[in-house]
């Protein structure tokens, strides 16, 4: 490729790190995709005949076939996929394979085959991350009214429904979603026609190949064109985000998994045993979840960094904006798909759920707000009166709907035996009727208007 510049070949070492078709050949069906539609605008363009245009065509397709079955051969002397493709179509149709690159450059080739990529990968996490939600609704339409401690700094705190901690991920991958859905957006224009960074002299019909590859349209600066990586940046920070959701609901299976907790069985489908202890059952599914979190991140930080100081237009730093990208999305469907599956086939023990429901004083709240309802009293007021009553019922070791009325009158005789009514855990969960609360009903109305969100 370069014997018209150089007179020596690359030294070994210079050939091994020069080389990406270990990792670009991924590449291969956007590279064909990419040069089928250049190849088709430059015959109708008058650029080349369509003789020649068909018989790359038809060469394009035989080497399809051929990777499709054998796979793409790595050949470090060809460097990338491109070349291997080119070299291939060659012995495969003579010289006018050469004809295919004319008006562009290795480029905008890469940037389009790139995004071509990127945009597939995100259709695929889209699809993932609606079968996420899907369980997620599922699990939670069947216990929209289970109560289960709510917890902040990991101490019980008032009582909520297992149907609404489970819409809460369903929220967080529904941000996910939109993320990935604005990367798509932003992603959806075409390089090919940039050539090298200043365009080309040809009378190319970028339209066309955009048109052609699915894009909303052409890029509008060849510079630009050839030096973007923000599309593959904006997959792995839309990635990041979602792993971490991914990530924090792993965490609380991990936990509720534990025999302290108690608030799961994790099937075996999903867990391991170990190789010494034989009563164990190890989360090691969502512990790997866990993990991925932070190679995913590290993905996103390594093409930051690569990307942070690269002038323009095109760097050969930017051959490594794949791994990162590729590595990300691999770990971020096994996690999704884990997720997934944990989700849809785990045993809530809705029963030891109530149980700490009901031992943690999580009513303590509505005692304070039945004070400051139905007694006019101040609401600091009423935390402290709630706080003695707290410390009563610790001392009787009982919940506090179990504190005799003589005890929580002699700590304010302003309270009566309605008090009652509301410091039951199913009584303060109905309660909690405001927008987005966790009373069962405003739950069930989330999960109906969930359901006709995603099309179900």
């Amino acid at each position: 490729m370069w014997g018209g510049r150089f007179a020596a070949g690359p030294a070994s070492i210079m050939r091994e790190i020069n080389a990406s078709i270990p990792f670009d050949k991924r590449l291969w069906k956007q590279d064909i995709a990419g040069s089928k539609a250049h190849v088709a605008m430059l015959a109708k363009q008058g650029i080349v005949s369509q003789q020649d245009a068909d018989a790359i065509s038809a060469g394009l397709d035989t080497i399809a076939a051929e990777y499709e079955a054998h796979g793409v051969p790595v050949d470090l002397d060809l460097e990338d996929i491109h070349m291997v493709t080119e070299s291939r179509l060659a012995e495969l149709i003579g010289p006018a394979a050469g004809r295919l690159h004319t008006a562009r450059s290795r480029n905008d080739q890469v940037a389009t085959d790139f995004r071509l990529w990127v945009r597939d990968a995100i259709d695929e996490v889209e699809a993932g991350l609606l079968g996420l939600q899907r369980a997620l609704v599922a699990r939670a339409e069947d216990n929209a009214d289970a109560v289960m401690p709510g917890f902040t700094h990991l101490q019980s705190a008032q009582p909520v429904t297992l149907g609404h901690h489970l819409m809460a991920y369903y929220e967080m991958v529904r941000r996910d979603r939109s993320r990935f859905a604005d990367a798509r957006a932003r992603a959806d224009e075409c390089p090919l026609g940039a050539a090298a960074l200043a365009g080309t002299g040809f009378p190319t019909d970028r339209h066309m190949t955009a048109a052609a590859l699915g894009f909303a349209k052409p890029t509008d600066n060849s510079l630009d064109s050839v030096s973007d990586r923000d599309f593959a940046l904006d997959y792995l920070m839309a990635a990041t985000q979602a792993s971490l959701h991914l990530s924090r609901l792993a965490e609380e299976f991990i936990i509720w998994a534990s025999q302290p907790f108690g608030f799961v069985k994790l099937p075996d489908a999903y867990s391991t045993g170990s190789s010494i202890m034989p009563q164990k059952r190890n989360p090691d599914a969502a512990e790997l979840v866990r993990g991925h979190a932070g190679r995913i991140m590290g993905c996103m930080t390594a093409l930051c960094v690569t990307m942070k100081g690269l002038p323009l237009a095109y760097s050969k730093d930017m051959q490594d904006d794949k791994p990162p990208v590729f590595e990300a999305h691999d770990l971020l469907g096994l996690s999704i798909a884990a997720m997934t599956g944990m989700i849809e086939t785990v045993t809530f023990r809705t029963d030891r759920m109530r149980g700490l429901a009901e031992s943690g004083f999580a009513t303590a709240t509505d005692l304070a707000d039945w004070l400051v309802r139905e007694g006019g009293i101040p609401f600091r007021e009423a935390h402290h009166i709630t706080g003695r009553a707290v410390a009563a019922a610790e001392a009787a070791a009982v919940p506090l709907d179990q504190l005799p009325l003589e005890t929580l009158k002699d700590i304010d005789a302003r309270i009566d035996d309605r008090i009652y009514a509301v410091l039951t855990v199913d009584a303060s969960v109905a309660s909690r009727q405001s927008h987005g609360g966790t009373a069962p009903a405003q739950v069930r109305a989330r999960i109906a208007d969930a359901k006709k969100e995603l099309g179900s």
